[in-house]
């Protein structure tokens, strides 16, 4: 039996998602996320251990990123520092072409936007990662998709797809009941997924010694629209927590990065170093669905796409996306919210294993 909830958000702002039915169908229906480019945002262009003194090249939306250390700060140009050009600089930099950098939860972050209005209050809650960083190697690495970084999101926000796609890893759909809650505001939108009585995860059976047949399972994805940014959080009882951080930094629009973090310091067993590297198997299953939709998905189309009850988070998803976008095609970029609020509460973090 499934039950979906929709948390409506408290603040006081022009919710796009409260207006006319047929308005909110219509832009549901004319999604082109390769024509969306939200800027003033931070961006995880690289785990702190691949910045040192030699420059490594980044990018957002085709806009090139230059990374290296001076004096072990992390720094970024648009410019290699050893280039010699006539090239004018971009209005994405300073006068002297930097970008606003900063290092935080592991990451070098870099600024896309604005650079007058680069503010720290304005990077992401990640709050099961250690605020400097220094989880081992074995907990985080890169895989890319080729299709745009919405259109990975919109995927990975309808939690139940992991039942189908990535049973052989998470487990299947036979469980006694779930339901399916929604949060959002003007910079996020939230799922929570709560199963009774599901089928135990495979390489929880495999790698953390879970000898019960079924498990109680939350499931929260969280996704922060400008920097194209989601946290993903299950808690498995009995079981291990699963807390994944998975960026999806749009190289092109086309092109998506995702260098992730899967923190399992507090897992038991074997677990702690083999789930992490099954993103890897699992980026290559949504990588199988999302790869033929991104064509598809490039100019309007007339034929209306077909949802169920479980798609209501990435309807909502498109439909967020195309409001921000929409205020700032119109010269407005500031935040109404606050997305560097501790989000602990809303993914259902244990604090007690990560008490940063």
């Amino acid at each position: 039996m499934l039950d979906i909830k929709d948390n409506a958000p408290e603040q006081d702002f022009a919710d796009p998602l409260a207006g006319d039915p047929r308005s909110f169908a219509a832009a549901v229906n004319n999604w082109v996320p390769h024509d969306i480019v939200l800027k003033d945002a931070w961006f995880p262009l690289a785990h702190s251990f691949a910045v040192e003194k030699k420059p490594v090249r980044r990018a957002i939306y085709s806009q090139p990123y230059f990374l290296w250390r001076e004096n072990g700060v992390a720094v970024g140009s648009e410019f290699h520092p050893n280039e010699e050009t006539d090239r004018a600089k971009t209005p994405y930099t300073y006068a002297n072409s930097r970008y606003p950098v900063m290092e935080h939860y592991g990451y070098v972050w870099g600024w896309f936007g604005n650079p007058a209005n680069a503010n720290a209050a304005h990077l992401p809650s990640l709050p099961f990662l250690p605020p400097s960083g220094g989880l081992p190697k074995h907990m985080l690495g890169t895989v890319r998709f080729d299709c745009s970084a919405p259109l990975s999101l919109e995927n990975l926000i309808d939690l139940t797809h992991a039942d189908f796609l990535h049973a052989d890893v998470v487990g299947d759909e036979k469980m006694d009941s779930e339901t399916v809650e929604v949060f959002h505001d003007s910079e996020t939108i939230t799922m929570v997924r709560t199963c009774t009585n599901k089928s135990v995860a495979p390489v929880m059976k495999l790698f953390s010694g879970i000898r019960a047949d079924v498990q109680q399972v939350r499931q929260v994805i969280r996704i922060y629209l400008r920097s194209h940014c989601a946290i993903a959080y299950g808690r498995f009882s009995p079981g291990d927590d699963v807390p994944l951080f998975h960026p999806c930094v749009p190289e092109t629009r086309d092109r998506t990065r995702l260098d992730y973090a899967m923190n399992t310091s507090n897992s038991h067993n074997l677990f702690r170093y083999v789930m992490p590297k099954a993103s890897y198997k699992v980026s290559r299953q949504d990588s199988f669905m999302t790869s033929p939709q991104s064509p598809r998905y490039m100019k309007p189309e007339s034929r209306k796409d077909l949802h169920s009850p479980l798609d209501e988070a990435s309807q909502k998803y498109r439909v967020l996306m195309q409001a921000l976008a929409k205020r700032q095609s119109e010269g407005d970029y500031t935040y109404r919210d606050n997305v560097s609020a501790d989000c602990s509460d809303i993914i259902g973090l244990r604090k007690e294993l990560f008490n940063y």
